[in-house]
């Protein structure tokens, strides 16, 4: 295990003009632990004028730095064969050679290039630099397609060069591609040798935060969004900052959010600020899941699950609510009479499913609106659409279920002796509450969707929508379009996630804590 404070985080500055680099590299260095030059970012005129400035770079930025020339098959910005990436490295180990001794220096060099007819010839190349202790060579294998089933024969070849640090990055189809980078890192830890190992894409993002903690020597985090330099990399200060990797160990306890896409999500914002406020050793993660029932025997089950992790438990969200059911040992009565599960907890060897939706949906019409005997009107027939239906019913309220495929309104409303309809034209006039539980209007591809107009909403009295972010959505300014109050779905997020917090800890949630960690993330991101 690396011990916490031995996480380092790595920061690429990838610009096309020499005279961008020393900007770059300042603006890196406030972040990171390391700095990495991708110096195939720049133009190919640019590449000896900014060569010329390394030297001052290194004797004036008190980081490590990480160079490499990367071919465009592993990633690289610009076609290069064989022969210009060999005068790179020479010109490159020649430059450092002269330069006044500063902090350890990485090259990341390509498996094929290692394992190429050149790759003893450049060891001798970097000779003077070993000898003194200024170099450390990194052999790497970059994968944008998928995970490679044998991830094992591949850190064998890459053993088998000078290497000193073996780096392994590959697309994560599903989050169970994690298990086996993760893995890697525990044959490194066995065999004695310095890993990197990285699963790209939105599905991986669960070894960018835990890498480090299995013995990874870096993550990396990019300056921000727009400077990502591969699928999936997260800030360098969303590392720090929401995650508090450099916190993480192997005993920290995780929590998560299944569901897929799960990108906008603000849950690992409050969740996060909380532990942080009650100073418990946890941490949130996005867990981007195609195959839930994978995840669920693969990562997640004590039983069965592959990974050696202090998985606490996790949350549920679309589209996986009703058919995580399957995989649990227990579900409480609440939620099997939903029919979905919304809180996964993780108590000894069993999976025990809950649901904390149906209170928290009602919440927000406290004091706004008396459901007994109200008329409403819920718009979706998945997992947030059956919670809301049992608080309804169990308040008294006359429902009626609209979706746009009516069989499946009409099972749904049947479970709660519901009303069904479509949705497709219909009419809202005389409802006391609508509301939508389907994920139209969610920021993303579907942001600007609604499942209802102004024309459609006219005479009802309040539209309540369950989608959060953005926190003014266009079925909000729809219904304010056609004289209703609304309501957004922040108040219940966070009453559904305080009742998870106390789950997964046994403590009252710092609820307000939350709610603000929750606006201001949608501020800083200007929702």
């Amino acid at each position: 295990m690396r011990e916490a404070e031995q996480v380092r985080v790595c920061v690429p500055v990838c610009v096309r003009r020499a005279g961008e680099l020393r900007q770059g590299v300042a603006r890196a260095a406030e972040v990171a632990d390391i700095v990495e030059l991708r110096l195939d970012c720049l133009d190919q005129d640019q590449l000896d004028p900014a060569l010329s400035q390394l030297s001052q770079l290194f004797v004036e930025t008190p980081r490590p730095f990480i160079s490499t020339f990367r071919s465009a098959e592993q990633g690289g910005r610009r076609a290069l064969d064989t022969h210009e990436r060999i005068a790179f490295w020479k010109k490159l180990a020649a430059l450092l050679s002269g330069a006044e001794a500063t902090c350890m220096a990485f090259f990341d060099i390509e498996l094929d290039l290692l394992e190429s007819p050149h790759g003893e010839a450049l060891r001798g190349v970097f000779g003077e630099l070993l000898a003194a202790n200024r170099l450390k060579l990194i052999c790497s294998q970059h994968d944008f397609r998928h995970t490679p089933a044998d991830l094992g024969a591949l850190f064998e070849r890459m053993a088998r060069t000078p290497a000193h640090v073996l780096k392994v990055a590959v697309q994560a189809e599903d989050i169970t591609d994690c298990v086996a980078v993760l893995r890697l890192l525990e044959l490194a830890r066995r065999a004695g040798r310095e890993c990197i190992a990285v699963a790209m894409g939105e599905a991986g993002l669960l070894t960018r935060v835990l890498a480090p903690s299995r013995g990874a020597l870096l993550t990396y985090g990019s300056l921000d969004a727009a400077q990502a330099t591969a699928p999936g990399q997260v800030g360098a200060r969303e590392l720090r900052e929401l995650y508090r990797i450099h916190q993480i160990t192997e005993r920290t306890l995780v929590t998560g959010l299944v569901g897929s896409p799960v990108a906008h999500s603000l849950s690992p914002h409050m969740h996060n600020a909380a532990f942080a406020a009650r100073g418990l050793d946890a941490a949130y993660i996005p867990f981007d899941v195609a195959d839930v029932s994978a995840f669920a025997r693969r990562m997640a089950h004590p039983r069965t699950r592959e990974l050696r992790w202090n998985l606490r438990g996790f949350s549920v969200t679309a589209p996986h609510k009703q058919a995580i059911t399957a995989h649990l040992d227990w579900v409480e009565p609440k939620a099997s009479e939903i029919g979905a599960v919304n809180t996964v907890v993780v108590e000894g060897e069993e999976l025990r499913g809950y649901n904390t939706d149906a209170e928290a949906a009602l919440k927000p019409l406290s004091g706004l609106i008396e459901l007994g005997g109200a008329r409403a009107a819920v718009v979706g027939a998945g997992g947030a659409a059956r919670a809301l239906l049992w608080g309804l019913k169990r308040r008294g309220a006359r429902t009626t279920v609209f979706a746009r495929d009516p069989e499946r309104a009409r099972k749904t409303a049947d479970d709660f002796g519901a009303w069904a309809a479509a949705s497709e034209g219909a009419s809202f006039d005389g409802f006391d509450l609508v509301v939508n539980a389907t994920p139209l209007g969610t920021r993303g591809a579907r942001e600007d969707e609604t499942p209802a107009t102004a024309a459609q909403l006219r005479g009802a009295r309040v539209a309540y929508d369950l989608v959060y972010n953005p926190p003014v959505t266009r079925f909000m300014r729809e219904a304010r379009a056609a004289g209703c109050e609304t309501i957004g779905g922040l108040p219940m997020l966070v009453a559904q996630a305080a009742e998870q917090f106390k789950l997964w800890t046994g403590a009252d949630a710092p609820v307000e804590v939350m709610r603000a960690a929750a606006e201001k993330q949608m501020l800083d991101a200007g929702c």
